[in-house]
């Protein structure tokens, strides 16, 4: 969990605060400086969701939600850059997102799937 928030925290706050170094960077056009200003309060949404929740038993009935919510943001944002990224082989960034967000979705796969345990 504090991986996860960290690493989308910091997505977050550059999108949010550099979203013209951003689009410059990935090749976007500057008109998709709002989107990715939106798409670092996402981030960042969701890196505060996972940070205030990382003293939790993820998994369990009560934060069965956050799991699920992370499972299905890393699958889906996974299998899309998996999908650009063979579009796109040369893109080497892409890979490096692609891959992160591929092994978040496993583990977070796993704990909304199985029963936690509380460590002793």
């Amino acid at each position: 969990m504090t991986t996860s928030a960290v690493i989308l925290g910091i997505t977050g706050v550059v999108l949010s605060f550099f979203p013209q170094e951003a689009s410059g960077y990935l090749g976007l056009e500057k008109s998709n400086t709002i989107i990715l200003q939106i798409a670092g309060a996402l981030y960042f949404g969701f890196a505060m969701l996972n940070w205030t929740a990382k003293a939790n038993l993820i998994g369990g009935i009560y934060s069965k939600p956050v799991a699920i919510s992370n499972f299905a943001h890393f699958l889906i944002g996974g299998l899309a850059l998996a999908r650009f990224a063979f579009q796109h082989a040369d893109l080497l960034y892409i890979w490096g997102g692609m891959s992160i967000y591929l092994i978040f979705a496993i583990l977070f796969g796993y704990v909304s799937f199985n029963n936690p345990v509380k460590r002793k």
